[in-house]
């Protein structure tokens, strides 16, 4: 009965690493201060908090094996980036501003998700859909390759129509309203934004860089365009694997941009720019001259510009390797429905569950 009682979720052996994501602070502080006696927050890195049981020593929400080494290496929080990003940048995409926002008031009372925020995660649907199907070998053979792009044009089309307000292009609404939609050749950022999942769900750099390449060829099919999103997909796996910005620097730098200039350079005269040529390595940037996940965002939207793009694709890099503050987390959180916070969590529970497999 006890056990029961403290459930934030239902049956404690229901804890998904999904889930843990979706936990904003105040839950577990509500828990903590009905059972004080018993109960010490403990933060697993990426505003991943479990509960523990001092009297017993084990972790609450997974009581029968150690939930540090079951869910090590950060796949806990995935996508969570990107979507604190837009949601962030989502009042400044009109309304540009040229400085450093004070990290503690990042997400504003009329901030909302975007379609930055719906495309991702319509995303890693489609591509855990067509996964969870697929043998580990799908790299290559064309026929596994073509069911992935089908199953992410199927689920772009789906969440598209049940969000049609959320702020997409006119290009992109007319391809949602097609029967039998086609790539139309755009080099929009819009399939960098989106493509975060496919460097979570990765087993190596070559599946990464090529789910990005799918996931932008549905729409985005233009050689900038899919170069954004491989960027993107290879630039996380390779943080994921070295946990070093040099080496992601590296990496960026050998097979995508330049990246020859600083923020401070650019943001006097830096303009609205859709294209990955011209916001891509402006959110790389942000994310290197960044101290901490909320530093990242503000230095991206600090430059004005597409805002709520830019600081989606620079935060999908920070959660990598920093913690997304709890203040941040619970409130983006909060702007989701139902529907996408149910896609999310079995979204990362899948990730999850493949990088664990041999």
């Amino acid at each position: 009965m006890y056990h029961d009682s403290l459930s934030i979720w239902g049956n404690p052996s229901s804890y998904s690493p999904g889930l843990s994501v979706l936990t904003a602070n105040r839950h577990l502080q509500y828990r903590q201060n009905k059972f004080k006696d018993r109960l010490q927050i403990e933060d697993v890195g990426n505003g991943k908090a479990v509960i523990r049981d001092t009297r017993t020593g084990k972790w609450f929400l997974d009581s029968d094996t150690g939930i540090q080494s079951r869910y090590a290496e950060g796949f806990h929080c995935m996508m969570l980036g990107a979507i604190c990003g837009d949601v962030a940048g989502s009042v400044y995409e009109w309304h540009n501003v040229k400085y450093c926002i004070d990290t503690d008031k990042l997400i504003s009372p009329r901030a909302h998700f975007t379609d930055d925020s719906v495309m991702t995660i319509a995303v890693a649907n489609g591509i855990r859909t067509a996964l969870s199907k697929l043998p580990p070998s799908w790299l290559g053979n064309e026929a596994m390759e073509q069911e992935i792009f089908d199953a992410v044009r199927a689920s772009m089309q789906l969440f598209g129509r049940q969000y049609p307000k959320a702020g997409y292009g006119g290009s992109f609404r007319r391809w949602l309203a097609d029967a039998d939609p086609q790539p139309y050749n755009s080099w929009g950022n819009g399939s960098a934004m989106r493509a975060s999942y496919g460097g979570w769900i990765a087993k190596s750099l070559a599946e990464a860089e090529r789910l990005g390449e799918i996931s932008a060829a549905v729409t985005l099919n233009h050689p900038e365009g899919i170069k954004g999103a491989k960027a993107v997909t290879g630039g996380i796996y390779t943080l994921r694997v070295h946990r070093d910005k040099k080496a992601f620097e590296a990496y960026i730098k050998d097979h995508y941009y330049s990246l020859d200039f600083t923020l401070d350079e650019i943001r006097e005269d830096y303009r609205f720019d859709v294209s990955c040529r011209g916001s891509v390595p402006q959110a790389i940037e942000a994310f290197l001259e960044g101290e901490s996940f909320s530093d990242v965002i503000s230095n991206a939207i600090s430059i004005g510009g597409d805002s709520d793009t830019i600081a989606a694709i620079a935060a999908s890099f920070a959660e990598v390797i920093y913690p997304i503050p709890e203040g941040v987390r619970g409130r983006v959180i909060d702007r989701l429905d139902c529907n996408l916070r149910d896609t999310l969590i079995d979204a990362i529970d899948f990730a999850v569950q493949v990088q664990q497999e041999p």
